[in-house]
């Protein structure tokens, strides 16, 4: 009797003990969640930050130093040669002359004769100015016809009757998608130079905007949808439910494709799509018709997605930075060897991943197995003998779980050139809507939000593609509303495909 009740005691001592160290890691975690710094670098140069103030400081103290020898007539030390790179050729330029005053010989007094000269290049900028277009449209009559009157017709018009040009409604979505300037902002930048526009007709230009542009969405979207490898994630985006007097949680589902890598043909796309919740039925309606590798986080979503394909012809690769970040968050909050190992063995791997990126699939296939496969191997392994060997209710345990629970598509990258180590190209397509959403607060509407997954597809696409969307989207709309290019050629507008108006081909403007 009295072994059992020792017994008993020393479970509840140590079930206490694993809740205690439990609470405790859960305290360090909220702690460093709230104001320690989010990087999951082991050691995360942060210096920078801290830096850029203390240049500031130098550069303010030498100023003030410059002007003192100035004022004392003494002579200033060279400027020390730092590599400023050279000014892009295709910027304009203006010539400033500073003459002498005097063109007689200070010696002798007679006339100077221009030897050469000496011309340096500073980078200047002119605010951003608004101007006003003027459309002319002469009208004929003929003298013997009374009824005669003759006009061209007027051109289309990307918001009936309003007074935007195709310029200034992409230059809207760009600052609002892009930049993260929300429209009561861009409202207030134009009040300063006299435009007084409610923030409501912005609304209006980027809703029809998006209605111009939804075709060329819908494009977009397909192409990633049919490529043979895909990322996926997705995003919350806070929606206001008028119903109820607060916002409910929408969510943004990113589709990637970027195949450089590898070399491979396809072109990067990022491709956002908006539903009102996280059921698993509607990514798997996006992907009704996807066939290849699809590479996701631990999404129950996906992969009953997987699951139902009878025919295998989806298969998962799971995001190796997803399984690193459970044993990096129990490393930081206790500093556990056992984690420590399983990071470096990690991180070996991806410093093999950054030695082949570029390379062709085949050549990085034949690179893993021959070196990352051993250090996988050796890592599943040393995880099956040590998931006995901790606490089962320690987050430790969890982390081990989960790494042996997704290991098969963990492992697809060995076998496959094409495939990654992690989702990290889709995690980075997600990053911009974070800093929207925190400046936008939430999504107007469900049509509002669906605008948010039209606008950040093309702008994040076009940069992807190394395209300026401010000029991509200001020469699409004009094509499109002009009808200058029809349903049949959007595949021309496509980032990758699309060439830029010539100055020769530019509408005139009059001076």
């Amino acid at each position: 009797m009295l072994r059992e009740v020792v017994a008993a005691a020393a479970h509840q001592h140590g079930a206490l003990h694993a809740e205690n160290d439990k609470l405790r890691l859960l305290i360090q975690r909220l702690l460093r969640h709230q104001f320690g710094c989010r990087s999951e670098q082991l050691s995360p140069d942060q210096m920078q930050l801290g830096l850029e103030d203390l240049e500031q400081s130098i550069a303010e103290n030498q100023a003030g130093q410059d002007a003192a020898e100035a004022r004392e007539g003494r002579r200033r030390p060279a400027p020390p040669q730092r590599n400023h790179g050279a000014l892009p050729e295709h910027l304009p330029r203006y010539e400033v002359l500073i003459d002498v005053a005097c063109r007689d010989c200070p010696c002798c007094g007679g006339a100077l004769h221009a030897i050469g000269e000496l011309r340096s290049e500073q980078l200047d900028i002119v605010p951003a100015q608004l101007r006003v277009r003027v459309t002319r449209r002469p009208r004929y009559a003929c003298r013997t016809c009374e009824g005669a009157v003759v006009v061209a017709p007027a051109p289309e018009r990307p918001i009936d009757g309003g007074m935007a040009t195709e310029a200034l409604v992409a230059h809207v979505v760009v600052s609002k998608f892009c930049d993260s300037l929300p429209l009561y902002r861009q409202a207030q930048m134009l009040a300063r130079q006299g435009v007084t526009l409610d923030r409501s007709t912005l609304s209006n230009w980027v809703g029809r905007a998006c209605w111009w542009l939804t075709p060329l969405y819908d494009l977009i979207l397909g192409t990633a949808l049919s490529a043979p490898k895909l990322f996926a994630d997705d995003t919350t985006l806070p929606v206001l439910d008028p119903g109820r007097g607060r916002t409910k949680t929408g969510r943004l589902w990113c589709y990637a494709v970027d195949d450089r890598p590898w070399c491979g043909p396809g072109h990067p796309v990022a491709a956002y799509a908006y539903t009102e919740d996280r059921k698993g039925l509607r990514p798997a309606g996006h992907l009704a018709t996807f066939r290849g590798v699809l590479q996701v986080d631990g999404y129950a979503g996906f992969k009953r997605l997987a699951g139902e394909r009878a025919d295998g012809s989806v298969t998962l690769a799971f995001c190796w930075a997803h399984m690193r970040r459970y044993f990096y968050e129990f490393h930081a909050s206790t500093g556990s060897p056992l984690a420590a190992e399983v990071l470096a063995q990690v991180q070996a791997l991806y410093a093999i991943e950054g030695q082949i990126r570029g390379h062709p699939a085949e050549h990085r296939r034949q690179a893993r197995q021959a070196r990352s496969r051993p250090l996988v191997e050796g890592l599943h392994a040393w995880l099956q003998t040590n998931q006995g060997r901790v606490s089962a209710a320690s987050d430790l345990a969890k982390a081990i779980r989960y790494a042996l629970r997704h290991w098969p598509g963990l492992t697809v990258f060995l076998d496959d050139g094409r495939v990654e180590m992690d989702t990290n190209v889709v995690e980075r397509a997600i990053r911009p809507i974070a800093l929207n959403r925190k400046n936008a607060l939430f999504a107007g509407s469900d049509g509002g939000a669906r605008h948010w997954a039209i606008a950040m597809t093309l702008i994040q696409t076009a940069k992807l593609n190394g395209v300026d969307p401010q000029a991509w989207l200001t020469d699409v709309l004009e094509r499109v509303v002009s009808g200058r290019t029809k349903t049949a050629e959007l595949d021309t507008l496509l980032p990758w495909n699309w060439k830029h108006s010539s100055p020769a081909t530019a509408p005139a403007i009059a001076a």
